[in-house]
């Protein structure tokens, strides 16, 4: 329970840096058969645009921005280790 946790709240401080950082994730719409498409090129178009805009608003210096991209970095590598712990857990703990 405490590792779910950890993974969840590390990977969401990550997604958070890594906005501040002006690096927002966009998803590209993706086209599956008989389902729904997640977002339309328009849309997508649209949050690319918006993306970048916030990416240019940013009070954060340079300094700050890099900072938090090696935070985000770091959170997710945090993340990756914690999945990895765990898969070891269940590999070699007979």
């Amino acid at each position: 329970m405490i590792s779910s946790v950890l993974i969840v709240s590390f990977y969401a401080l990550g997604l958070r840096m890594l906005v501040r950082a002006g690096r927002t994730p966009v998803v590209a719409p993706a086209e599956f058969t008989d389902a729904i498409t997640v977002i339309t090129e328009k849309e997508r178009a649209r949050a690319e645009k918006a993306a970048a805009k916030a990416a240019r608003k940013s009070p954060l210096t340079e300094g700050q921005k890099r900072l938090a991209l090696v935070g985000a970095y770091a959170s997710f590598a945090v993340c990756a280790l914690a999945v990895l712990g765990g898969l070891l857990l269940i590999l070699f703990n007979h």
